[in-house]
């Protein structure tokens, strides 16, 4: 059986929890300044961006130094990441509706943990500069993109079939949901200003913006959000069964995570591997 296109070593796990710790940190770090400090999101996305990029590259250093990472894996994500910049514009979130976040959910549960993380970043990266929409909250969309794939590739590997699908489905709702809460926080802190029942307020108890937060994103957002839950998890129920097996096919033959057998050149030895 073929293993993940992008091992998770040690060296992995350590570069994905940093990446994502410092992730975290960009997008709750208003929550956790002083009472009248100054906040601007002018420095935040560059340095988003700067952690998104560097978590990507160091993930396919680490496979490529550990010789996990091959021009097969390289060739799927290459792929994948462009199939998923064309599906994406078919919708643009209008309505709630994407088309992308199944194909992340089905890449990273075939491939594993380490290619989705890579895959949401290379994936919403690449339907930017194809759209346009590049602005401060691309670097964001990126991390939040990398963690629903990165989730998808953690799920217990034990169900399949119907069962199988149900469960992807149903990540698919919350990784959604989730989303939605991620990309508001990203910017809730700077949009409404100082004037409103709603507006955060530096150095206010945690419980407090917090409540804050959730009142705005229900009354703002959450039909976006469910709207993006159900298309991402009806993509999956109608389109996961087949999608799985062409990737399964792809990942048997590509062979991954399987070391390399070197064969003589001479044809008298029939392709006898070298010892």
């Amino acid at each position: 059986m073929s293993g993940p296109a992008v091992p998770v070593g040690g060296r992995t796990a350590v570069t994905l929890v940093l990446a994502s710790a410092v992730g975290l940190l960009a997008f709750t770090w208003p929550l956790l300044v002083d009472a009248g400090a100054v906040l601007s999101d002018a420095t935040t996305a560059p340095l988003v961006l700067g952690v998104v990029l560097a978590g990507v590259l160091a993930v396919v250093l680490v496979g490529l130094s550990d010789g996990g990472l091959d021009v097969k894996a390289i060739a799927v994500l290459g792929l994948l990441s462009a199939l998923g910049a064309v599906l994406r514009p078919l919708a643009a979130g209008t309505a709630g509706i994407e088309t992308v976040f199944f194909l992340l959910i089905l890449g990273g549960r075939v491939f594993g943990p380490g290619f989705g993380f890579v895959l949401g970043s290379t994936t919403l990266f690449a339907s930017a500069l194809l759209t346009g929409g590049v602005g401060p909250w691309l670097p964001f969309q990126m991390l939040g993109a990398s963690w629903i794939g990165l989730g998808a590739g953690l799920l217990p590997r034990r169900p399949r079939g119907g069962a199988e699908l149900a469960m992807l489905a149903a990540y698919a709702v919350v990784a959604a949901l989730l989303y939605g809460l991620a990309m508001n926080l990203s910017f809730w802190p700077f949009q409404l200003g100082l004037g409103t029942e709603l507006s955060f307020v530096a150095g206010e108890a945690l419980g407090e913006n917090l409540g804050r937060f959730l009142t705005y994103s229900v009354a703002t957002s959450l039909g976006w959000d469910v709207g993006r839950a159900v298309t991402t998890a009806a993509g999956v129920l109608l389109l996961g069964r087949p999608v799985l097996a062409t990737l399964r096919r792809a990942s048997a033959r590509a062979h991954f995570g399987e070391p390399a057998v070197l064969f003589e050149a001479d044809a008298r030895t029939s392709g006898k591997p070298l010892a």
